[in-house]
């Protein structure tokens, strides 16, 4: 073999080393992947609280992509201890501030969601699947937790991140990012 080719294999093998094939997707959860075919991620985000770390936020849709009325799922992977009673009070706040439901429903909802809610501690994964015509199913780790059978429920809770009036709206564009139907 003469140098230059030797030269032009070495440096083949240089780029191939350095410049890696890109990583498969890891399958979705069995429990998302139950509920959402095909099932991807579509974007991700930190939420924070006053510079404090409280959850990376992950959004999977199957293939019709996001829309309110398909199957898609919301996963927090929580970065603190926090009580499920907390968490409950915070969603139906936020669910106030987009103006989702009435006060009497979101009444019941908060006593709904504070029956469901574990406390969480770091690095664990609450779960919420948005059922079609259903409403939301919760998991803990994979593990179900309980379920809210009510649309208007659903499209209140998942507003909280997906609405167009979510408070954290840095954090509802990085969940969309890829989010169109493939």
């Amino acid at each position: 073999m003469g140098r230059a080719p030797l030269i032009a294999a070495l440096a083949m093998l240089a780029c191939l080393a350095a410049c890696p094939a890109p990583a498969l997707a890891a399958p979705a959860p069995a429990h998302i992947e139950a509920a959402v075919p095909q099932a991807r991620v579509a974007g991700s985000g930190l939420f924070t609280y006053f510079g404090l770390k409280i959850y990376t936020a992950e959004l999977l849709v199957g293939a019709a992509g996001y829309r309110p009325d398909a199957p898609f799922a919301l996963d927090l992977r929580y970065e603190r201890s926090l009580k499920g009673k907390k968490i409950a009070q915070a969603s139906v706040e936020q669910m106030e501030k987009i103006g989702a439901g009435s006060p009497a429903q979101r009444q019941q909802w908060l006593g709904q969601m504070a029956a469901i809610f574990p406390d969480v501690v770091a690095g664990e994964h609450l779960t919420g699947i948005n059922i079609p015509a259903v409403g939301a199913r919760f998991y803990r780790d994979g593990v179900a937790i309980g379920a809210i059978d009510d649309v208007q429920f659903a499209r209140a809770f998942f507003g909280i991140w997906l609405d167009p009036a979510s408070t954290a709206p840095a954090l509802r564009q990085a969940l969309l990012r890829q989010a169109a139907p493939r």
